[in-house]
């Protein structure tokens, strides 16, 4: 699929209107050092996936310097009803969420409202109190008492030791209060008809799998911090998050659920069959999901937006600006430097990736393809992805919707865009 011949037809990019002006001063505001022609070996990749029926469509971005270098859609929003993807069109973003929540976390302590130390239970009292289940070496199972209360810090490092559920010693446990795989793959709360602090008060009475601060576990803990929002601010997180950061950056297409107007930007959900090809996913929480018709109470914040590419860039690229995008500033740039730095140590990785405030990030040049060190990124369940490279200057996000995915654009896409950077990355 990768000996492809790139067509000497293959305009140069030109360089479009900008997303966004950077704060930064005019010295510090450098030349884009980008080869339009290498970036658009990107075409013919994209479109083979495509042609060889991998996946439905693409919309990849890439920014440089809030520049808009590389904006396409390749295949179809809705493959049976001929309907092309379009660069504007609607992706459910599934864990991209968790992103956009921490920040509004970080934006509540700048506040002085919530405390990266502070115990969980000083927003819901629920948590006071925790249990862990551990294996025992007969092969049985133990619950115990937490050895200390999780605090907001662990559950934005997913160092708390809550799970989605899944694994044999808690699977029963967790679909018995409507939460793990059993319901929805986890994750997914689109379809429940309860706020989201309901079941988040619901999930501190199972076991969770690790000590507090002891291990990386990827898990309900953004969703927490979600009911955490709601109680500090003392408004709906919807409501938090249009009005204190999607509103103000202009991202006027990121939702929890779709307004009826829109619903026909909606790309439609593939699954990879197990010959690589696509296979359209069904209705419900295990394919196209409520995000149109449902309960619309549920406001997950680790993975209930839906979003543009366009519109998640302007996000990203508030924060690769420090905190700032066209004079709406949302955090300092500490607090995003916080996020965007590893705060987990080597219990996320051991191989030069790391963990921020909602991120991982890249410690070590190598550990994640070419990417600079200092970049971050993280990407969703239905196979969107995001970059963030502040040394070059640029964000990437791409969006498909593919539910399991199976094609190896995660890594592709990345390497592609960085190829045609000409200057050399930052490796210490």
């Amino acid at each position: 699929m990768r000996r492809l011949t790139i067509s000497a037809a293959l305009a140069l990019l030109a360089a479009a209107a900008p997303i966004a002006q950077s704060a930064a001063p005019p010295s510090a505001m450098r030349s884009l050092r980008i080869d339009a022609g290498r970036l658009a070996r990107l075409d013919p990749v994209l479109q083979e996936f495509v042609d060889k029926n991998q996946i439905a469509g693409v919309v990849a971005l890439v920014l440089q310097d809030g520049k808009p270098v590389y904006d396409k859609a390749f295949g179809w929003r809705d493959k049976e009803a001929g309907v092309k993807m379009t660069t504007d069109s609607l992706f459910r973003i599934a864990s991209q969420t968790k992103a956009i929540t921490s920040v509004a976390v970080l934006m509540l302590m700048e506040e002085g409202r919530i405390g990266l130390m502070d115990p969980v239970s000083r927003f819901i009292p629920a948590y006071e109190k925790t249990q862990v289940i551990t294996r025992l070496d007969d092969g049985g199972t133990q619950i115990r008492p937490a050895k200390r209360p999780i605090a907001i810090k662990d559950l934005l490092t997913h160092t708390a030791g809550i799970s989605y559920g899944v694994g044999e010693e808690v699977g029963e446990m967790y679909e018995s209060k409507a939460l793990g795989p059993a319901a929805g793959y986890g994750w997914y709360l689109a379809d429940k008809d309860e706020a989201v602090c309901d079941s988040m008060e619901r999930l501190a009475s199972l076991p969770f799998v690790a000590q507090p601060g002891e291990a990386w576990v990827y898990g309900y803990n953004t969703d927490i911090l979600g009911c955490v929002v709601e109680r500090a601010s003392g408004m709906p997180l919807d409501k938090y998050i249009a009005d204190r950061i999607t509103t103000p950056l202009g991202m006027k297409d990121t939702y929890f659920y779709l307004p009826a107007a829109q619903r026909d930007r909606l790309a439609t959900v593939y699954s990879s069959g197990p010959d690589g090809t696509i296979v359209r996913a069904p209705e419900g929480p295990r394919g196209q999901g409520n995000y149109v018709e449902g309960p619309r109470k549920s406001f997950s914040g680790g993975a209930g937006l839906l979003s543009t590419a366009r519109d998640y860039a302007r996000f990203l690229e508030m924060t690769r600006n420090g905190g700032v995008l066209d004079g709406v500033r949302v955090l300092s740039p500490r607090s995003v430097a916080l996020m965007t730095t590893n705060q987990s140590g080597t219990l996320h990785s051991t191989t030069g990736l790391g963990f921020g405030f909602g991120f991982e990030t890249v410690d070590r040049y190598g550990a994640s393809g070419l990417s600079s060190v200092g970049a971050y990124r993280w990407g969703g369940a239905y196979g969107s992805n995001y970059l963030v490279d502040p040394d070059a200057r640029i964000v990437l996000a791409y969006m498909i919707q593919q539910m399991p995915n199976r094609t190896d654009l995660g890594q592709l896409i990345p390497t592609l865009v960085y190829q045609a950077l000409t200057d050399p990355p930052k490796t210490k």
